[in-house]
């Protein structure tokens, strides 16, 4: 077996939502989608206030090919308004769900297989599906080039999250028969399903329906084996060089709930408008799995798990490694919320003094992308953003391993989240400012361009006039006529 440098064996808290059944959340009287789903990109409303839709329908576009539209998860009526996400108070589309649930009429498709690959993307971008458990980049634009090997990402590395497993147990059928409709698309050569070693409910839920050659692969429950290039080089013993993508490489990654949403818009013609999310944490009062429509404001959800405890201290949304803590409940689930924590006071040490680096070192040996976590730190405190890229930042898949082992208690991910904005930032001044000067240097080329025709129409002007007095000069005068 393959392995990447560095990682950690974590304590697992799986087990809290795990000892429950899979249930449906309730429909919430309001749904909120945010318009700004990525940093990229604002999404354009296409429905009006005070307008009805219908479950399924859709009510924001987009013009990146990177984004998704945004679709409905219930009937009932369109407000415009500000409300609070995770990137702060921001625009939103609401819908005052009506109780009826009404949706629109699907078109599943009875034989996929006589749809040619232009056909399934589109299908697949029409139902607003993006990668489930990473960044968020639209499904369809990920699958556009033949690749030799697609792996099926069902590794939950993150200590709390459950709901991958829990949707293999229930969906097993389901996820085998999206994992066929890409392995045509892509024609991939071969296809692994990849699973942590202690998931082993799942294991045999999966091999009584493994079909076409599909492999299962048994990882070692090392943290972060499931981020996209650990889990290739895992599997493949191939290693993704910075700046490139998988697909460059032949291997694509694509995650397990993100191929059921894909059986579910394929063969039932369905939109994604809900997800399967873990709401967990000893500031809950009955962890578990949910499906949930999204645009459900977490505060339903922890509600309907039985409410706070009197220990909830901090509220996380996404893993315990990766994941945004929140101030704010009202916030909506999104098509990426794959995890909410409600953690006590003790769960979780994020609390804890941060103190000066001692230079132990122990942040590299654990960094799964083999970066150095002390340099880039101190790079980042003297804004030095040179030398932050020459030395990897944006390598940096905010994995919290640094974190984990620094016994200064320093928050490193943090810091390389605001030195990541501030490169942003500047590239963008930079390229607003290249953008000015262009503009400033296409004026003044148009004005001197402008100011060289004028003079040359003046030119010509001249010399037409004065061609035409010298004709009138060389022409020969008449006799003067006399009369008697």
């Amino acid at each position: 077996m393959n392995k990447f440098q560095g990682g950690l064996r974590l304590i697992g808290y799986k087990q809290l939502a795990l000892q429950r059944a899979v249930a449906v959340a309730n429909t919430p009287s309001i749904l909120c989608y945010p318009l700004l789903q990525r940093a990229d990109e604002l999404s354009l409303a296409i429905v009006s206030d005070g307008e009805l839709v219908l479950k399924g329908q859709q009510i924001a576009t987009v013009q990146h090919p990177s984004n998704a539209p945004i679709i409905a998860a219930s009937s009932g009526k369109i407000e415009f308004s500000s409300r609070p996400t995770l990137t702060g108070i921001a625009p939103c589309l609401i819908i005052r769900c009506d109780g009826k649930d009404t949706e629109l009429t699907s078109s599943p498709t009875n034989n996929y297989q006589q749809l040619n690959s232009k056909q399934l993307r589109a299908k697949i971008q029409q139902a607003g599906i993006i990668g489930l458990g990473g960044a968020g980049f639209s499904t369809a634009t990920k699958l556009t080039q033949p690749i030799e090997t697609l792996i099926i990402n069902g590794a939950e590395c993150e200590p709390y999250i459950s709901c991958d497993n829990q949707l293999i147990q229930s969906h097993a059928q389901e996820i085998i028969r999206g994992i066929l409709i890409l392995k045509q698309l892509l024609n991939a050569q071969r296809v692994v399903i990849a699973l942590e070693e202690q998931m082993d409910t799942a294991r045999v839920c999966l091999e009584k329906v493994l079909t076409n050659g599909i492999e299962l692969y048994s990882l070692p429950t090392i943290y972060p084996t499931g981020g996209e290039k650990q889990l290739i080089q895992v599997i493949t013993g191939l290693e993704i060089p910075s700046g490139e993508l998988p697909a460059d490489s032949g291997v694509l990654c694509q995650n397990i709930a993100t191929v059921f949403a894909i059986y579910q818009a394929v063969y039932l013609g369905k939109p994604l408008t809900e997800r399967l999310v873990t709401i967990t944490g000893n500031g809950v009062k009955t962890p578990q799995n949910l499906w949930v429509r999204i645009g459900t404001p977490i505060a339903d959800l922890i509600q309907q798990c039985g409410g706070y405890t009197d220990k909830v201290q901090r509220l996380i949304i996404g893993g315990s490694m990766m994941g945004i803590a929140v101030n704010d409940d009202a916030i909506p689930v999104l098509k990426t919320t794959n995890c909410l924590i409600a953690s006590s006071q003790n769960e979780l040490s994020h609390n804890q003094t941060a103190q000066a680096c001692i230079r132990c070192g122990d942040c590299a040996s654990v960094c799964p992308v083999q970066l150095l976590p002390q340099q880039l730190y101190w790079y980042g405190q003297a804004n030095q953003t040179d030398k932050l890229q020459q030395f990897q930042l944006f390598d940096c898949i905010e994995c919290g391993c640094c974190e984990v082992v620094c016994p200064s208690h320093i928050p490193l991910v943090q810091h390389y989240r605001n030195s990541k904005q501030q490169i942003h930032q500047q590239q963008q001044q930079q390229q607003a400012a290249e953008l000015a000067k262009c503009r400033y240097q296409a004026r003044l080329q148009r004005l001197a361009r402008q100011k060289t025709e004028k003079a040359e129409a003046m030119q010509r002007k001249k010399a037409t006039l004065a061609a035409k007095v010298a004709a009138i000069k060389a022409k020969p005068h008449s006799p003067p006529i006399i009369f008697s």
